[in-house]
């Protein structure tokens, strides 16, 4: 790998002549006419390294067609590819538009999301400097309405260089999108890299992964250079959100394993098992996070299909694996049917947090005493960082709010370090207030370490910022413990199962504050505060009629 100088870089925003008219932007839509416009903009916003603007419409049913006439007959660079029949896919309107496009350079963005200022600059002129095929840089995942911004595998991008071989390609893998890039037209028409046509769903990791066969030189861009935005109230879901049929499920492990025969069939056999251990560390893990909220059919189909898959892994690209994907995979592979979906579900997100039993020894740590066969390799030699530990609150809203914690040790690994302190986070979802924290010393009983920690609940809703027509806020809570040989770790508070409830506080400010206590998809303890009496008032009165009706 060849490191890039900061003087090298190029900032997002600087023009340059060079890349004048170099880049074919090729923006796919179906359905899309409220948001359409607003991704042409950001193309054309570029500036003059944009040659065109490609739009392909997918036959829209609505009026994504006439928005898109409307904008080419506004701005000669926008050219409209009107198909006649829908193709079902992303795929094949985005071969099209490459197949229109007229520059040396192609980059795609989809009808809703949008290209941050100086995105394809900064591209295309790290691909011209370096004379490479690709470039690459930082997505960043939108939450919409709230605008929160969550960089998408942020270590890959974390300063400039040039990829200069096929296992330096390798942690790229676990980027498979196609839309944070540019690519050199030549190069894609030298090796016929295409999108799968049709019904194919996932298509990115056939692209890219056809991309990366081919063992292009890849230029690396520490800016941001694509928006996604993610609308999880959208009517019509992305398929990246939409994970409740067991289909989604299926159809990216179609899409995995098409990646990996592609890496394989191009006498890459390093780039198949680096995909394969993203699979493990990523896609295994996201989907396994949410069995718990999933019906039995779900999990008995979702299961049959893992493990089927899981089968054609080695027990070597098992243990490339970072744990704890290591240990689920085991898992899945040594219990016959499904079991223990809490236990999965929770080691599965992130944090990662391990519930007992602790079954076998530190040096010979198991998932349980019926499965001996699925080892927790790592418990002893990892880095307390690394481990999934266990830290209960439980949250009492009375005297202004305190946190009882409890702290749990994991194959001895915390009484050998001694756990000194923990320090709470309270981390505002929306943004707009400072996170704030709170420190108590940890207290050894029975095992465990406790603690009580002041949770400022008042405070919190001065300074958060409210969404929604209710003016609600969402805090995520969050724990460092550090330990007397100067070792810690950092990790998401567990709400014990049952302990969601609603509180109403009074409050000199507001009147009352309304409380109330949940379980983020990642298992993860987080509050909503509703500051103000109308709010409070009728949590009270919706209290009232619940009583009332179960006393009848």
């Amino acid at each position: 790998m060849s490191s890039v100088s900061p003087s090298e870089q190029t900032s997002v925003g600087t023009a340059s002549e060079t890349t004048a008219g170099k880049v074919s932007v090729v923006v796919i839509a179906y359905d899309d006419e409220a948001l359409v416009a607003e991704a042409i903009r950001s193309a054309l916003d570029q500036g003059p390294v944009v040659a065109e603007v490609v739009a392909v419409d997918d036959r829209s049913g609505d009026g994504t067609g006439r928005v898109l006439d409307e904008l080419a007959a506004r701005h000669p660079k926008v050219r409209v590819i009107h198909r006649t029949e829908n193709s079902g896919g992303c795929g094949t309107p985005r071969n099209d538009g490459v197949r229109a496009a007229t520059a040396p350079y192609v980059m795609f963005l989809d009808s809703d999301d949008v290209l941050p200022a100086g995105a394809a600059e900064a591209l295309v002129a790290a691909a011209e400097r370096h004379r490479t095929p690709v470039a690459v840089g930082v997505c960043v995942r939108r939450e919409l309405p709230e605008g929160r911004d969550v960089r998408w595998q942020p270590e890959l991008y974390r300063e400039p260089a040039v990829l200069e071989t096929a296992e330096e390609l390798r942690p790229l893998l676990h980027d498979t999108l196609c839309v944070n890039k540019v690519y050199d037209r030549a190069f894609l028409a030298e090796h016929g890299i295409r999108f799968p046509d049709g019904r194919f769903v996932y298509e990115d990791f056939l692209f890219t992964a056809r991309v990366y066969a081919a063992a292009p030189r890849v230029a690396v861009v520490p800016d941001t250079v694509y928006v996604w935005h993610v609308r999880r109230a959208a009517a019509r879901l992305s398929i990246s959100l939409d994970r409740e049929g067991v289909t989604n499920w299926r159809a990216r492990i179609a899409a995995h394993r098409a990646a990996v025969e592609t890496l394989a069939e191009a006498g890459q056999p390093g780039l198949a098992a680096a995909c394969r251990t993203k699979f493990l560390e990523h896609d295994l893990r996201m989907y396994a996070r949410d069995l718990r909220q999933r019906d039995a059919d779900h999990r008995a189909a979702w299961w049959d299909l893992t493990r089927g898959h899981l089968a054609d892994f080695t027990e070597a690209e098992i243990a490339a694996a970072s744990a704890p994907a290591r240990w689920i995979a085991r898992f899945l592979l040594a219990a016959a049917e499904p079991r223990d979906l809490l236990r999965l579900s929770r080691l599965a997100a992130r944090p990662a947090r391990l519930l007992p039993p602790y079954a076998g020894t530190r040096t010979a740590a198991v998932w349980s005493e019926e499965l001996p066969g699925a080892e927790l390799d790592g418990t002893d030699t990892l880095p307390l960082d690394e481990l999934p530990f266990l830290v209960d609150a439980t949250l009492r809203t009375t005297g202004g709010g305190e946190l009882a914690l409890n702290v749990r040790d994991l194959y001895g690994r915390l009484a050998e370090a001694v756990p000194r302190t923990a320090e709470v986070s309270f981390l505002p979802r929306e943004g707009g207030g400072p996170a704030r924290t709170q420190e108590a010393v940890l207290a050894p009983a029975d095992g465990t370490w406790t603690a009580r920690v002041p949770a400022p609940l008042t405070a919190l809703a001065r300074t958060g910022r409210r969404r929604g027509r209710r003016g609600t806020q969402l805090w995520d809570f969050g724990v460092t413990v550090t330990c007397a040989d100067g070792t810690s770790f950092t990790t998401a508070l567990r709400l014990p199962d049952g302990s969601q409830r609603r509180s109403v506080l009074p409050s000199s400010r507001y009147g009352v504050l309304l409380v109330q206590q949940y379980v983020t998809a990642n298992g993860s303890l987080a509050v909503r505060l509703a500051p103000g009496a109308r709010d409070g008032l009728r949590a009270v009165r919706a209290r009232l009629r619940r009583l009332s009706r179960s006393s009848q």
